[in-house]
């Protein structure tokens, strides 16, 4: 799997936050676009969350010093 801020495919907030996006979709609060886009956010976020628990300091941005260009 990749490093965060991909959240874990087995994370139980992830289920819930995919769980919702559907709902809104079935319920007519959300167009899928919406419910997608809503979904990526809250996804890439708890992703980010799981991936300061497991690395304080960390970047993941490789080699890289902070606020590196990539060129």
């Amino acid at each position: 799997m990749p490093s965060p801020p991909f959240p874990s495919p087995d994370s139980a907030v992830l289920r819930l936050i995919v769980g919702n996006a559907v709902a809104s979709v079935r319920s007519g609060e959300a167009s899928v676009e919406e419910a997608i886009l809503h979904a990526a956010v809250h996804g890439w976020y708890e992703g980010h969350v799981q991936g300061e628990d497991e690395c304080p300091g960390c970047d993941f941005r490789g080699e890289l010093p902070r606020h590196a260009s990539r060129g």
